[in-house]
């Protein structure tokens, strides 16, 4: 309990004060209390609103659909391969999951930009080539992201479905249902709660995700990758406007606690 008081709850209040003031990184002696000020410019700001949106994008694609689905898909695939193959596909995800923030945004960098190797192979495939760190930097992004985290929801998953009797799911081939039926019947509501609890963790890990970001495309072309942590750290720190950027920081924690409520009611057991 003193260790979140102390590097927890305390920062976090901190913050919420900060929130309500004015207080820049240069050029002021004191910071004055504005109440929500902040919080109107914030709401009155085109810039903002777009970094919400282009968030909310980012979370939908590489979370919700891309590592859930990915690594839902791995896990059952992985439960029907041999050993070699469980290891070698297993080891790859993996590895892209361990590799540091900074480095996974370079390796994809290196992929996506216009002299890249996507634009190699499609040269060699004597198909169109573009710039897709210009031309789809939000998708380009969100896809470095399912790259980088769809082994924690392939290991997640991997153990909510060893986890499922062996009996059941073979008593259900044996009346006749196809893979998609007992995936669908049997499979997907036996694991709901790892289904909910693996949405919740990817998507607060998700909305808070800047260095990938920011190594790839710094939230350009202009803002058409600007995220609210990166728009959250123009505000305070390029800008010099802590308390601006601070009620933005206070607001991205108010959207993951929006998520975290909505996955917690889905994880109540149903009656």
């Amino acid at each position: 309990m003193v260790l979140l008081l102390l590097f927890l709850a305390g920062p976090i209040a901190y913050c919420a004060y900060i929130a309500f003031t004015d207080l820049q990184l240069t050029g002021q002696a004191h910071a004055s209390f504005v109440g929500f000020d902040n919080f109107r410019e914030a709401f009155q700001d085109e810039e903002f609103l777009n970094a919400v949106w282009l968030t909310l994008v980012f979370t939908v694609i590489s979370s919700l659909i891309g590592q859930n689905t990915l690594g839902l898909a791995l896990a059952s695939l992985m439960q029907r391969a041999s050993k070699p193959v469980r290891t070698l596909t297993g080891g790859i995800v993996i590895t892209a999951w361990v590799l540091p923030e900074v480095v996974a945004g370079f390796l994809l960098y290196a992929f996506f930009r216009k002299e890249g190797t996507l634009n190699a192979i499609l040269d060699a495939l004597h198909l169109p080539s573009q710039n897709w760190l210009f031309t789809l930097p939000i998708l380009a992004v969100s896809f470095a992201n399912v790259w980088r985290g769809t082994a924690f929801s392939m290991l997640v998953y991997s153990a909510a479905l060893n986890e499922i009797p062996k009996e059941i799911t073979e008593a259900a081939e044996v009346d006749g249902a196809g893979g998609w039926r007992r995936m669908w019947h049997i499979t997907l509501p036996m694991i709901r709660r790892s289904i909910g609890t693996n949405l919740m963790l990817n998507t607060l890990q998700t909305l808070s995700v800047f260095g990938l970001i920011w190594v790839m495309t710094r939230g350009g072309p202009g803002d058409k990758s600007q995220t609210l942590p990166l728009f959250m750290y123009e505000q305070a720190f390029q800008n010099s406007m802590i308390g601006y950027g601070t009620a933005v920081a206070l607001l991205l924690l108010l959207v993951g606690s929006l998520f975290s409520v909505v996955y917690m009611r889905l994880l109540r057991t149903e009656v």
